[in-house]
């Protein structure tokens, strides 16, 4: 094995690693945008007004009060620090949420 043929397959290798280095940045920032996608099309199906649900009048009139009016405000809410709602109307809210997103 001559030097020429050593220094060749060095600078393969780098190639190779830089290639590899590259692919896992590509790689990362694609399973970065389709995370930032399925939070877009989550919010985009969830665009629609509360009465969606087809909760009952009193819940449906003390989500609207409080400021609840599309279905995407509901995300990442606390139901208990909703005042009026309790472990019935909760539940029954959660199940209609449930109902919804099934159907996407």
């Amino acid at each position: 094995m001559n030097i020429d043929t050593v220094e060749e397959s060095l600078e393969n290798g780098k190639k190779d690693i830089e290639y590899e280095i590259n692919l896992e940045k590509i790689r990362k920032e694609v399973l970065k945008k389709f995370d930032e996608y399925k939070l877009t099309m989550k919010f985009l199906a969830a665009d629609a007004p509360i009465s969606i649900l087809c909760l009952p009048k009193t819940t449906e009139n003390i989500l609207t009060s409080q400021g609840f009016l599309r279905v995407y405000d509901l995300f990442d809410t606390d139901f208990v620090k909703i005042k009026g709602l309790g472990e019935a109307r909760i539940r029954n809210l959660t199940s209609c949420l449930d109902q919804f997103f099934s159907m996407l």
